[in-house]
């Protein structure tokens, strides 16, 4: 059940939010429920991890960037 709180909406407001709330959840009842969502590579720790580090000294803060 979908109830207004505040404002008054118009039926055709009504009718493209009930919209969008029916296209999520058939989009989430389509989806596999025990599967993990994958991972972004921005946000994966490997893509960082799997490049060897300068090894430090006077002029390693010209080697500090980030692995391409």
């Amino acid at each position: 059940m979908i109830k207004v709180v505040r404002g008054n909406p118009t039926p055709e407001e009504l009718a493209a939010a009930l919209a969008v709330v029916r296209a999520r959840a058939a989009a989430a009842a389509t989806e596999p429920s025990g599967a993990p969502a994958p991972r972004d590579s921005w946000s994966d720790p490997s893509r960082i991890a799997a490049h060897r580090l300068p090894a430090p000294g006077p002029t390693s803060w010209s080697r500090s960037h980030w692995p391409g």
